[in-house]
């Protein structure tokens, strides 16, 4: 094995443990800020791996799509939105994991027959090089232009529903005086603080 195969070995077992390691620490962390933080790291590393299959477009697409938009757009829905909701009993929680836990099991046992029965061609075909972007742009604007139009659309509902969810409520108890506020105002009118009271 040469010196570059050898290298590119160790960049793939490396990037795909922080795939692996990171696509868990974003299902099992109770903090969700950590989970999104995660959820960048495994983009980036996803990134990583298309450069080792020699499309740099697809990883700079990657980066800019998923960790620059998305994984962005998902930190500010989260750190925006002020709800703050009680922890109430789960019911079935135990026969949710037990379904869960099943599914799972299941897509990763499909996944290993996939790879195990799949016959591999190797060497994989030859890079296309600077003339990937040109294939991609002609696959993306004819045979995929509907899955292409419907993400569009599905990012820009992701990102009105952020929107949506960063929205504060207005409060119907005035927290320092305890008095009811009026819906209907934003602000309350009340006696300006600059007025000399000694003068009325």
């Amino acid at each position: 094995m040469s010196i570059s195969n050898s290298t590119e070995l160790i960049c793939f077992l490396v990037l795909a443990f922080v795939v692996i390691l990171g696509s868990l620490g974003v299902v099992l962390l109770g903090n969700i800020v950590y989970s999104a933080f995660l959820l960048g790291g495994v983009f980036m590393a996803v990134a990583g791996l298309y450069l080792l299959l020699n499309a740099s477009f697809v990883a700079a697409a990657q980066v800019l799509v998923y960790v620059g938009a998305v994984n962005v757009l998902i930190l500010f829905a989260i750190m925006l939105v002020n709800k703050r909701e009680d922890l109430k009993p789960i019911p079935g929680l135990q026969l949710r994991r037990f379904l869960s836990a099943g599914i799972c099991l299941g897509l990763l046992v499909l996944m290993f027959r996939v790879v195990l029965i799949t016959p591999w061609s190797l060497p994989g075909p030859a890079a296309i090089g600077e003339g990937a972007t040109v294939r991609i742009g002609e696959h993306l604007f004819t045979d995929y232009l509907l899955p292409f139009e419907l993400a569009s659309v599905l990012l820009l509902m992701a990102m009105i529903g952020a929107i949506v969810l960063a929205r504060r409520d207005i409060q119907t108890v005035d927290v320092g005086t305890g008095n009811e506020v009026n819906q209907s105002l934003i602000e309350k009118a009340g006696t300006p603080l600059l007025v000399d009271k000694t003068t009325t």
